[in-house]
């Protein structure tokens, strides 16, 4: 099975690396040293409810919704697990994003700095931007696409003050002002300003817990709030809370926790065993106990503790066992870019969007790397319907992804379309 080989070929990388890592320790110029933690155990009375997270009441259904219908072809229920990212600040009819939603049955992209226009045009170019594509999509298959941005505030900016939109602030700048009040006025005009141009999907906030201050990807960039796992919690509940007043959904992230980690999983290999504690989950019981998570994204980091072979989003010890059957989330599993070098480095890409989604991962982002060649959303499609015709996976699987996909998307607010 590919399965086997690719724990294989990640276990010989990993011992490899860690030898290295050791010996650059050794040299003064590696890691920095960390206790080795204990394996995890989750016990049904470490979670505790409430710090006054409010969960959105799902509507009804209406008549006539594609929502309610019955199951659709398997080619647009594998699509519907499609993230994708593409450049421009437009969608005509003929552009690649456009054959790639209606060929693909895309059901999800993302927006970089790259789909802004950078002038003081930005505000209607992207307005018409996520009206096209939400056009592209409603003929197709009559089902909304999620149209996400990485609007974490900060340094983490795609939509910047200098061309019109609202100014942000890092989550390190909250977190240390520690006032819920300014949390959620920073957010409610983050907020207002996604839904107003389209938006639907925030892949913030991020609620990694600051355990490494110089982290490289985290901390060096204040996309922590704070290195309490309360005051995060806190932090992102008036984040999250404001999204959801003005319908836009969240995204927390990087499960099962990056804040300890010394490497960028951009770049390649982070292993956090060392360093990373069950404190780091604090933020994600809290949410999900109260029934306030709209979708959690994975981290490509690699933790012992909890899977001695493959990274997180691979891992279905840590996506199913952990997530799913340990801290009861039912929701949406979205990967972090599958094309960052924590995953394309030591995997081809056929066998890791395998790998994630038998790992219970429900919509893959295929986002911002030219890692990996040719035309990525047309093979990630194909490497899950293999996985179905060959038997390796039951449509069931698929179902169930689909259901929550659309079960997210009945959360989300009528998608505008705006030409």
């Amino acid at each position: 099975m590919f399965d086997r080989k690719l724990r294989q070929a990640y276990s010989r990388r990993r011992l490899l690396l860690r030898g290295a890592q050791v010996a650059a320790v050794g040299t003064g110029v590696g890691l920095l040293s960390g206790c080795v933690a204990p394996p995890v155990a989750l016990v049904a009375n470490s979670v505790q409810a409430g710090h006054g997270i409010t969960p959105r009441a799902l509507p009804p259904l209406p008549a006539g919704s594609p929502y309610a219908a019955p199951m659709p072809p398997l080619d647009v229920k594998i699509g519907q697990m499609l993230m994708v990212g593409f450049r421009g600040v437009s969608a005509p009819e003929n552009s690649a994003i456009v054959r790639t939603i209606r060929e693909q049955h895309v059901g999800a992209v993302v927006l970089f700095e790259y789909n802004i226009s950078p002038s003081l045009q930005a505000s209607a170019t992207l307005r018409n931007l996520t009206g096209a594509l939400q056009t592209a999509a409603l003929q197709v298959a009559e089902i909304p696409l999620l149209i996400a941005i990485d609007q974490e505030g900060g340094q983490v900016t795609r939509l910047r003050e200098a061309y019109g939109f609202p100014r942000t602030v890092s989550a390190g700048y909250l977190g240390a002002l520690n006032d819920v009040d300014a949390t959620y006025s920073f957010a409610d005009a983050m907020a207002s300003s996604l839904a107003d141009h389209g938006v639907n999907l925030n892949l913030a906030p991020v609620v990694d817990v600051n355990v490494n201050p110089r982290n490289p990807v985290i901390g060096a960039y204040e996309r922590s709030f704070s290195a309490d796992p309360e005051t995060v919690t806190t932090q992102a509940t008036a984040f999250v809370r404001a999204h959801h007043d003005h319908g836009v959904l969240c995204t927390l992230k990087h499960f099962p926790g990056h804040g300890s980690s010394t490497g960028d999983t951009h770049l390649g290999f982070v292993d956090v065993t060392d360093r990373w504690s069950e404190a780091e989950l604090t933020p994600y019981r809290r949410f999900i106990q109260a029934g306030a998570t709209d979708a959690i994204m994975t981290a490509h980091i690699y933790n012992a503790n909890l899977d001695r072979e493959l990274p997180a989003t691979l891992s279905r010890p840590i996506i199913t066992g952990l997530l799913r059957e340990q801290l009861g989330y039912q929701g949406v599993v979205i990967s972090d870019d599958m094309q960052m070098r924590a995953i394309s480095k030591y995997y081809d890409f056929e066998h890791a969007v395998q790998a994630a989604v038998l790992a219970g991962v429900d919509i893959l982002a295929i986002a911002n790397s030219l890692t990996y060649s040719g035309d990525a959303a047309a093979r990630a499609h194909a490497a899950i319907r293999a996985l179905v015709d060959d038997g390796r996976i039951a449509e069931e699987r698929i179902d169930a992804s689909y259901a929550r996909i659309m079960a997210l998307k009945q959360r989300m607010g009528t998608p505008r379309v705006m030409l």
